[in-house]
């Protein structure tokens, strides 16, 4: 360890036999007349011959020093960091995710896009399997059925498309009277909910597709998420221009309960054990009683989150992405950042953990999908898994850590000009 003078001190690793290597810069520092090991592996830094410390931060992906006046204090442990990856296809932002139950074929990961052609990926490794094709417009939000073996995606073409999951064929075409944000396959499959700027939420039999739909008492507003709980009894449903989550009895198509939130909801996700509702409302994320709809409990995120996600194991920890362009993760019981992964190169518009919560899924305006494992790998001399599960050697840095999945599809250009159109009304 070198102390110079002035203003930083450089932490350096050394072999036997080899030159030192640099590996953290400190600044802050006026005069150092001192260093001095301390308990835990961390070090003293201090001006004359006052030896003092300042409790330790760690952040993000590197070692740095917390700073008090010119005393700085360091933790030496082996640094451990997220590594995703990275899914790449889409030539337009990533604004919906899906993850599939766990299935005899595995799970996967169903992807929504502005680029109006959703994916499906190998839920795991984030392999690419197919693009469905056929939409006109930019793509809001995607779903998977239970059993994964169809898909339904609501488009900014004014329809809601159900896929054949294993060939990619379009089953069904329901066609809506303006821009569809939000789909969702009932818990046991036979029905679909979709929603809208109509502000109308319908209810389709996939047993008797050709049906006129079941419409639901008329929404407040332009609905932006929905969803099913409570066996399919009740229907979760929000709104783009107004705040509060609204829960509506599937029977008598009424509203029984709304949950109050002071900005419109972006992301509301029912845990995979059917306990909480999760919601993001402007710089909020709330977690709140599925059965009786109190309010469990409330943090405030350091920016503005457009999508939260409840770690579906355990239940402790959650996930969060918004406008910082970072994907946090908090302790569910404290509300304390535990990582803050980065990578994405604009904002992240939706997160989503497998259904194992082995691993999560975010999506961004720059058009990928990064997949980041629960259990941070050790990042120690340039080694990362790759997605079969060898070991790549690879060089890294500890902001980033990538791998580009082969084999993608990237729909072609020279769309329809009804397309275009629908694209740029969505947006």
């Amino acid at each position: 360890m070198i102390g110079p003078r002035p203003m930083m001190i450089h932490m350096v690793r050394k072999k036997k036999g080899e030159k030192g290597k640099e590996i953290g810069v400190a600044l802050g520092v006026r005069t150092c007349k001192c260093l001095e090991w301390g308990p835990e592996s961390t070090i003293s830094v201090g001006e004359r011959n006052q030896r003092h410390s300042t409790k330790g931060l760690i952040q993000r992906q590197r070692n740095l020093a917390s700073c008090l006046s010119s005393t700085l204090f360091w933790r030496m442990d082996k640094k451990k960091v997220a590594v995703p990856l990275v899914c790449h296809g889409h030539s337009r932002p990533v604004v919906d995710l899906f993850y599939s139950p766990v299935t005899p074929d595995g799970f996967f990961l169903i992807s929504a896009s502005k680029d109006s052609s959703p994916m499906l990926r190998n839920g795991e490794t984030g392999d690419w399997i197919g693009t469905f094709e056929g939409h006109k417009g930019a793509v809001w939000s995607c779903c998977l059925d239970t059993n994964a073996l169809r898909a339904a995606t609501a488009s900014a073409d004014f329809s809601t498309k159900v896929w054949d999951a294993l060939t990619g064929d379009e089953l069904h075409s329901f066609e809506h009277k303006h821009i569809v944000r939000a789909c969702a396959f009932s818990e046991d499959t036979h029905l679909l909910l979709t929603g809208g700027v109509e502000k109308i939420l319908r209810i389709y039999d996939m047993n008797r597709p050709d049906a006129p739909p079941r419409e639901v008492d008329k929404s407040p507003g332009s609905v932006r998420t929905v969803a099913w709980l409570h066996s399919d009894q009740t229907i979760l449903s929000s709104c783009t221009d107004m705040g509060g989550v609204r829960l509506w009895d599937v029977r008598s198509g009424k509203i029984v309960q709304t949950l109050e939130t002071k900005s419109s909801v972006t992301s509301a996700e029912v845990s995979q054990d059917g306990r909480y509702i999760t919601t993001a409302d402007g710089s909020t994320v709330k977690f709140w009683d599925a059965n009786y709809y109190g309010l469990v409990k409330s943090y405030d995120m350091p920016c503005t989150v457009e999508s939260v996600s409840l770690e579906p194991k355990y239940g402790n920890k959650f996930v969060a992405g918004g406008e910082d362009m970072w994907v946090h993760v908090f302790d569910f019981h404290t509300g304390n950042e535990i990582a803050c992964n980065k990578g994405h190169h604009g904002p992240v518009h939706c997160v989503r953990f497998s259904p194992g919560g082995e691993s999560y899924a975010s999506g961004s305006e720059d058009g990928t999908i990064r997949i980041w494992q629960t259990g941070p790998l050790t990042l120690d001399d340039s080694e990362t898994l790759s997605a079969n599960g060898s070991i790549d050697k690879v060089k890294v840095t500890a902001d980033e850590v990538s791998r580009k999945i082969e084999g993608f599809h990237v729909a072609d250009e020279g769309k329809s000009k009804e397309k275009d159109e629908a694209v740029e009304e969505s947006n």
